[in-house]
């Protein structure tokens, strides 16, 4: 699969980053000579995040090419995507060649935050809104506006690369979210000229209050807890009457005079002025990847799409020595030494002891029938340092298979094929009604006996048998 990019910015950069890194190819077109600089950068940016979202390697990246002549882009891509400035007569005329140009297989998405698809065609273009929201390699939301059978075959693809398409049903100038951010940017462009409020103490109050709820349950899920037991009727009786109240100057619009753009700026530079643009993009990716991934784990709001788009990666074949493990070390597994912190070997262990139920058959589904296999001891062996952006893939021997005990020796090996660690661990089958130690199922046990017998022919691991009572 083919992505064409039209537009080098932020967005158009976000855009190559996530179609790439998704293994789709990606052409470039941008006359800008600063295009290929900067999109460069936000790819550098993007690989060092984006799989760290992910328990599982993504797809292989595809090639990154950049084209001086737009045609040469547009050849055979099954995406466009245009992302020029914000400019309706220039939107006009470079849709109205990628229309011409661009096969009719491809669907031409519009990054436009306000303009609708009625307004990008009135000179006969095809395209559909597809509006991301920077960083476009990791946060999902893009919204879809246009032809249904169009946003319907771009839902589906947008998916495939871990996006969380939102069709929206009516067209309507600047679409759903940027309405609801116009309100709140309107509000605190207020609340700064009128001297009320600095940039800093705005942005404090949306990050220690309403931000953080909203990452998790939006905002009618939050007004329904707070309406209590009685639910969302109850919180609209309580503060509907509020609206009327002269809260808000949300039909105003403060004059952007030379006065108050220096004053928003010159505090906003106060604030966070001693980062430079790549470093506040880094700590905000590294955050973002932290909250996700903390979603994810009750496949919460954005958590969900990670988990649906990770289910779709190909499973890891049965080898004689599988892989259980193939990842990218996140930024949130090292420590003050920067290399990986001696909990997260463990994790990575875990994680692998995981993958190989499920190569036998001890599954999900078989842990919601009752049974599992519980961890007794582990033993780890630290041999190596192993960095953020590393790839750390483990392959796993069975030592025993038999009867109630598995036991499994995890070797951690970087990118390289070089040694990190080892973690050997010992697991009993437990009986989850009784809580008590039990026979595997009879499909379950055949699976890892089968690995038992195979992988008793390997020599046994250096370091292995440190359990207690095999010790020398």
């Amino acid at each position: 699969m083919k992505a064409a990019i039209v537009g080098g910015g932020v967005i158009g950069g976000g855009w190559a980053a996530r179609f790439l890194l998704n293994g789709w190819d990606v052409a470039v077109f941008d006359p800008n000579p600063e295009a290929q600089r900067k999109i460069l950068e936000v790819i550098a940016n993007a690989r060092r995040s984006l799989p760290s979202l992910y328990d599982r390697s993504l797809p292989d990246a595809g090639a990154l090419t950049f084209h001086e002549e737009l045609a040469d882009a547009l050849h055979d891509a099954d995406w466009v995507q245009e992302s020029i400035p914000e400019r309706l007569d220039l939107k006009h005329k470079v849709l109205g060649h990628l229309s011409d140009l661009a096969p009719q297989k491809a669907v031409i998405g519009s990054s436009t935050s306000g303009f609708k698809p009625s307004e990008l065609n009135a000179n006969g273009a095809r395209a559909i809104v597809a509006h991301p929201f920077n960083p476009v390699y990791l946060l999902p939301l893009v919204e879809l506006v246009g032809d249904a059978n169009e946003t319907e075959r771009a839902d589906r693809i947008l998916r495939s690369i871990g996006m969380f398409p939102l069709i929206v049903r009516k067209e309507i100038d600047a679409h759903i979210a940027d309405r609801l951010l116009e309100a709140v940017w309107r509000e605190s462009l207020w609340l700064v000229k009128d001297g009320i409020a600095t940039t800093e103490e705005i942005d404090e109050a949306i990050r220690m209050g309403f931000g953080l709820r909203w990452a998790q349950m939006g905002l009618f899920e939050t007004y329904r807890i707070a309406g209590g037991e009685a639910g969302m009727k109850h919180f609209m009786a309580q503060f509907g009457p509020a609206l009327e109240w002269p809260w808000t100057k949300l039909m105003d619009v403060p004059e952007f005079t030379e006065e108050l753009v220096d004053l928003i700026a010159g505090q906003s530079d106060a604030q966070s002025g001693h980062l430079d643009i790549r470093e506040l993009e880094r700590l905000r990716d590294d955050n973002l990847v932290a909250m996700m991934r903390a979603l994810k784990k009750n496949e919460s709001g954005a958590g969900a799409v990670i988990t649906r788009h990770e289910k779709s990666f190909p499973e890891t074949e049965k080898a004689d020595l599988p892989v259980t493990l193939d990842r990218q070390v996140p930024q949130s597994w090292t420590d003050y030494n920067g290399h990986m912190n001696e909990a997260h070997y463990l994790e990575a262990a875990a994680a692998a002891t995981d993958r190989f139920m499920e190569m036998i058959g001890a599954d999900a589904a078989y842990v919601a029938s009752g049974r599992s296999y519980f961890t007794v001891e582990n033993h780890i062996r630290y041999l190596d340092e192993i960095h953020a952006g590393d790839r750390l893939v483990a392959t796993t021997q069975v030592l025993q298979g038999a009867g109630k005990k598995m036991h499994l020796f995890h070797f951690l090996k970087n990118g390289e094929g070089r040694l990190v660690a080892t973690v050997e661990t010992l697991l009993l089958h437990v009986d989850l009604k009784t809580r008590a130690s039990s026979l595997p199922s009879e499909a379950v046990g055949e699976a890892l006996e089968t690995f038992g017998t195979a992988h008793a022919q390997m020599p046994f691991p250096e370091g292995a048998g440190r359990f207690v009572g095999q010790r020398n």
